[in-house]
Parts: structure tokens; sequence; C-alpha cells
């Protein structure tokens, strides 16, 4: 869907500890990440914080299955420029994508 809207995916990971090895590795050269909240090794909201103290700019768009409002408001409380609730709806995710991008 991303790829095909025009984005370069740059990499997938299936992990909290994962998203911030890769995105030290190929820092500064992303422009958003998207974060379950719900992963393996470090829960999204874990991994957000310590994005955000690696990169105090970095973009990130959490996704959840459960649009439970404490845990998003914690997101956007913490930094997270936006959030999308499963499942995933192409509309949905592409204008969150995109108003959420670092320009």
């Amino acid at each position: 869907m991303l790829t095909d809207d025009g984005f370069l995916v740059v990499d997938a990971v299936h992990n909290g500890e994962d998203v911030l090895k890769v995105y030290k590795e190929k820092f500064p050269d992303i422009d958003l990440v998207t974060l379950d909240i719900t992963m393996p090794k470090l829960d999204g909201i874990s991994t957000l914080e310590k994005l955000l103290a690696f990169d105090k700019d970095a973009h990130v768009v959490m996704v959840t299955a459960n649009d439970n409002t404490s845990v998003v408001r914690k997101a956007i409380a913490l930094g997270a420029k936006n959030f999308i609730v499963k499942p995933l709806k192409p509309e949905t995710v592409l204008s969150r994508i995109k108003s959420s991008v670092r320009k």
C-alpha cells in the first residue's frame, strides 16, 4: 500500500528492539516510523519513549488493534504524531501517514 503510493519502505521489523536497532543504523535517513502498540520484546509505548530519547524529532505513527483512548493519549502525549486503528483501511493509513511524515 505504501510503496504503491510512492513511499520507500526502508525496513519491516517485528519487535521493538529491532525497531530501535534499524532506526539507529539508518538515522537520519528515516522520515517516519510506524509502531504497533503490541510487539514482542519491547512494546510500542516503550519503543516510542526510547526512540524519542534517541531522536526527539522522530516522526512516529502508532498502530493499534484497540482504540483504547488512554493508550492513544499516552502515545500522543509522549510525542507520537498520529495513530491508526486496525483493521487497516488504505485511505486512513495513507491519510495519517501523509499528515505525519517528516518534511
